[in-house]
């Protein structure tokens, strides 16, 4: 594979819509008053390199000076130097050994933004929102993110130690975690109590394909069509745009199903449904939560809009930022936020992200409550929703409802693990939102 696809293909934590060309000559068009803005950066680096206790070379300081002009804006916008582009290649093409996490920092800390499902990571209870400090022991804080990601990697039936704090929690406390071959499938199925439930855990090549089959998978297993279908978007963290209209044309019919619009024409599009709603008019619910992100949002917006769908679990991400990926070298580029993204409906759902149409609680999590959701709003230089804060307010997790009043007992003693895809399910074969046995008597 070429390298440069490789990058377009490997944006797991963001909306990729295009590999551009960057342009070397473009210094030689700057004004002179633009290149006098420039004396400082140079004076900076004569400095540096005549009185600095070591030598450096210049290649450090090169480098050292992209990634600040790009951590200064928002955070998704970042230098892919060789070690990242490595990383990307591993993450896209092949099997490692790991804990199946996807990480971010945040003041030089580790922050989880989600595990993948059914992974060593998500099966140890590791949640959305942890910080990581240590890794067998030693501390990782303030360490490069390509390092600690790669000390949690490594042999499969090795043990690795996290120490962990959890807000919510009065002290850290450690996870001990087997790393196993990390084969993540973008898309599984099965069929549970005449339903099928399609688990989307990222938006990589063949995603909108392989829903597609999926759905042909569970009707011939059933004999004919299910009494409805769970898209499982929850802990998504997003992947290609292309894959998000390809998965949302498989539902509908007709009809706008996301565009986008940047600084140039080049960067706004818009993507719309073709003739044939592949799934025939099943109905359909949508599970997000605050890990759903990006692509997982295009489509939940896109199937709510439209009233293909009842989106139900929590309140999403909020990133509604499309990125760019820009070629510099074969093995470096930028990761350039080029755009903002919309709803059928024409909302931007950067910072607010999609709110549910039924807010469903995770019950069977017992930290439900008191677990902070982590979300772009919580990111450091993130863009603003461009219509104010009203309009992206955030909806409240904690809010007591009535409805779900089932004690940790009463769903152990339903066999109920994933009281939000069981929900789900109830919905679908009673046709319409069901009470919790508490709220069925009124308290």
């Amino acid at each position: 594979m070429k390298p440069n696809a490789t990058l377009a293909k490997a944006l797991m934590l963001s909306v990729a819509v295009a590999a551009l060309p960057a342009s070397v000559s473009a210094f030689s068009a700057v004004e002179a008053t633009t290149q006098d803005k420039f004396a400082p950066l140079f004076a900076v680096y004569q400095r540096v390199k005549a009185d600095y206790v070591e030598p450096v070379e210049d290649e450090k300081l090169v480098e050292g000076a992209i990634a600040g002009m790009l951590g200064s804006l928002d955070p998704h916008s970042a230098y892919l130097d060789a070690k990242d582009f490595d990383s990307l290649m591993t993450q896209t093409e092949g099997e490692y050994g790991g804990l199946g996490l996807q990480v971010t920092t945040e003041q030089d800390a580790v922050k989880v933004i989600a595990p993948f499902k059914d992974t060593p990571a998500d099966r140890a209870g590791v949640k959305p929102g942890d910080y990581i400090t240590h890794l067998d022991g030693k501390l990782i804080i303030g360490q490069p993110l390509d390092e600690s990601v790669k000390m949690m990697k490594g042999t499969p039936g090795t043990n690795i130690t996290l120490s962990i704090i959890r807000e919510g929690r009065d002290k850290p406390f450690d996870v001990t975690i087997t790393r196993e071959i990390i084969d993540l499938k973008p898309v599984t199925w099965e069929v549970k109590d005449n339903v099928g439930i399609i688990t989307v855990s990222s938006f990589s090549d063949d995603t909108g394909r392989d829903v597609a089959s999926a759905i042909k998978g569970i009707e011939s297993e059933l004999g004919g069509k299910p009494n409805g279908i769970v898209i499982d978007l929850r802990s998504n963290p997003g992947g290609l745009l292309g894959e998000a209209v390809r998965m949302s044309d498989v539902f509908l019919d007709k009809g706008v199903i996301v565009s986008q619009k940047g600084r140039r024409p080049r960067e706004s599009a818009t993507y719309s449904a073709r003739k044939g709603d592949l799934a025939a008019g099943i109905p359909v619910i949508v599970l997000i939560d605050a890990g759903s992100a990006s692509a997982s949002e295009i489509v939940a917006g896109a199937l709510q809009d439209h009233h293909r769908a009842i989106v139900m679990g929590e309140q999403s991400f909020g990133k509604g930022s499309v990125q760019s990926v820009l070629p510099l070298t074969q093995t470096t580029g930028l990761r350039l936020t080029t755009a903002r993204y919309y709803t059928p409906s024409g909302k931007s759902v950067q910072e607010g992200g999609i709110k549910p149409d039924i807010r469903v609680p995770q019950l069977s999590d017992p930290d439900y409550k008191t677990r902070p959701r982590f979300r772009e709003v919580d990111l450091s230089r993130h863009l603003a929703n461009e219509k104010g804060l009203d309009d992206a307010k955030l909806m409240q997790d904690d809010k007591d409802d009535p409805r779900f009043a089932m004690t940790q007992d009463e769903l152990k003693a339903k066999g109920i693990e994933d009281f939000q895809l069981w929900y789900a399910i109830e919905t679908l074969n009673r046709g319409k939102p069901v009470p919790t046995r508490t709220a069925a008597k009124g308290k």
